[in-house]
């Protein structure tokens, strides 16, 4: 009897790690998310919703590696306007899906991170499913941390995008958006 209930236990078991297994869905290739996207986002702050225009751009670099572009522009309460513009290289690990930036060169040539206890930020990249995420993580002058999380989600019209940024654990803002792609 106890054969027969390890026999049971072990076929149980089988069939639902291959249940898990097929249910995952696997990693969208890099090149399905190269191209140029724009769109709004909303930005919720303590004083209520606030509108941004983006713009991101996805490319090849080097090899086996992307760039990432982004403009932000926010309409201020005065009229005025704010826009930031970032560009940020990656290139591929030994980690299978996960990409390091290469945002200066060390003293022989070579493209590395920039150094997260020199206040600078340590950024690196994932794909999982359908999403894109860059991290960017901050070590503040007290000590503490904050980090930026991009999750960009590969839809058949383009990007939905969600920024968070959080400080020592705690949400400080959320940013969502749909980024059409450029000729859509």
């Amino acid at each position: 009897m106890r054969l027969v209930s390890y026999c049971v236990l072990l076929v149980l078991g089988v069939l639902a790690g291959a249940a898990a297994a097929a249910a995952e869905v696997p990693d969208r290739p890099l090149k399905d998310f190269f191209g140029t996207y724009v769109g709004r986002s909303i930005s919720t702050v303590d004083e209520g919703l606030s509108e941004r225009d983006l713009s991101v751009a996805i490319k090849p670099y080097k090899e086996h590696g992307f760039s990432v572009s982004w403009t932000t522009v926010v309409r201020k309460k005065n009229a005025e306007w704010s826009r930031k513009a970032y560009t940020i290289n990656f290139g591929p690990t030994k980690r299978p899906g996960i990409y390091g930036s290469e945002m200066r060169s060390n003293m022989f040539g070579g493209a590395v991170p920039l150094d997260p206890l020199e206040g600078e930020p340590f950024v690196w990249a994932r794909i999982d499913g359908d999403t894109l995420t860059v991290y960017a993580l901050i070590i503040r002058e007290d000590g503490g941390y904050e980090i930026q999380v991009f999750d960009r989600t590969w839809t058949p019209k383009g990007l939905d995008l969600k920024f968070s940024r959080f400080r020592d654990g705690q949400p400080l803002r959320l940013i969502t958006g749909e980024l059409d792609r450029n000729g859509s």
